[in-house]
């Protein structure tokens, strides 16, 4: 058999079996639009992009990001009613400060795609403000504000936003949230960037992985509170709100940042969170187990719609990372396996989903966990 043909005949297993477990009572179709996934492709092994569509589509998952402007990915999702949000490297910030070439860009990227493809923001770099790049971290905010008017000049200003996703770095203090503030030395160099977002009402994305808090201190931090399985949880001292896990208390300690500095009515997204299923040696709580743990659990609060302690009532948004391993990610051995998938298209762990691989087969969402039980002392 070749090898294109067996991953066909894999993938026709795999999405008959999803289709049939998210079809179900718990399925992934109550999500609606508050769960992502983000689409990366740092290997020389993944899927074409019209098979990860058919992959997306058995999860009923309507949202991923993508880490540049592929144009195989952006025609292969025209017509399809997923959403996705599109990326500028880091390395071309600088260039697009200009106006003209912030409207070429929009011009060849965005709008031969659009709305056919239904591209809704467009993140301007990653994690800048923590690059070390100092020239990135002034330029950012004067190239969103250019691409920003070029969608604009092109009336897609209502329908696409601008924004940039920041790593968890940014942050001086997080524990507990209520003490959430940016670094002194950043507060400057970033005010521009979040008086765009106000001013544009765009929200301010986080990639917040509770895993490398646990892997730096396994000692100190329950492995409950981390993979939101059931745990005693902390409460804030100053706030009086309750936390049962690390993802909300991060993502809160980002709102009372932002709130800090007069910047309360940005919504903060997570654009990225999950956790690996294999690691070195010395990457503690990078397992197969752990990694299920947290994205099935995860996906059960999605389900409800959940919002955090501090807005409750606001729906968290967020994105699974990542959609596959991917093989040429450099770094430790947890860089390459963050994915749900293999690169064939087999899932790389069940999410606690009990179904054979037959396309016969009827299958339901378990909500109970069997993880052992831990307090976290506030």
């Amino acid at each position: 058999m070749s090898d294109s043909m067996f991953f066909k005949s894999r993938m026709v297993l795999t999405v008959a079996m999803l289709t049939s477990i998210f079809s179900s009572d718990f399925g992934l179709f109550r999500l609606g639009s508050s769960l992502g996934i983000n689409y990366g492709q740092v290997a020389n092994n993944l899927p074409s992009p019209e098979q990860v569509l058919m992959l997306l589509k058995s999860l009923k998952v309507n949202n991923t990001r993508i880490y540049d402007t592929n144009p195989q990915v952006l025609t292969a999702f025209a017509n399809t009613g997923i959403d996705i949000i599109v990326m500028v490297p880091n390395e071309a910030i600088r260039q697009l400060m200009d106006p003209q070439l912030a409207l070429q860009w929009v011009a060849d990227n965005v709008q031969p795609y659009f709305p056919a493809t239904k591209i809704t923001g467009i993140a301007v770099g990653n994690e800048v403000f923590t690059s070390d790049d100092a020239a990135a971290m002034s330029d950012l905010a004067p190239a969103m504000a250019s691409i920003r008017a070029a969608l604009v000049q092109i009336g897609l200003g209502d329908q696409i936003h601008v924004s940039s996703a920041n790593s968890l770095a940014v942050l001086e203090s997080s524990y507990p949230p209520s003490s959430g503030a940016f670094k002194a030395e950043l507060a400057g160099t970033m005010a521009p960037f979040l008086q765009f977002l106000a001013a544009t009402k765009a929200p301010f994305w986080v990639n917040a992985y509770p895993y490398f808090a646990y892997k730096d201190d396994p000692s100190g931090i329950p492995l409950d509170y981390v993979l939101f399985n059931p745990n005693g949880g902390m409460e804030d001292p100053q706030t009086q709100l309750r936390y049962d896990n690390m993802l909300y208390a991060q993502v809160d300690a980002a709102i009372f940042a932002l709130e800090r500095l007069g910047y309360g009515g940005v919504e903060v997204r997570v654009a990225e969170t999950g956790w690996p299923s294999k690691g070195d040696a010395d990457e503690v709580g990078a397992s197969t187990e752990n990694a299920r743990l947290y994205n099935r659990n995860l996906l059960v609060r999605q389900m409800a719609n959940e919002g955090t302690p501090r807005v409750p009532n606001r729906r968290l948004e967020v994105y699974l990372f990542a959609m596959f391993n991917e093989d040429l990610k450099p770094g430790p051995t947890s860089e390459r396996n963050y994915g749900l998938f293999h690169p064939d298209g087999t899932m790389a762990y069940n999410l606690g989903l009990a179904a054979p691989l037959s396309a016969s087969s009827t299958a339901s969402l378990s909500l109970t966990s069997s993880a052992a039980k831990k307090t976290l002392r506030g």
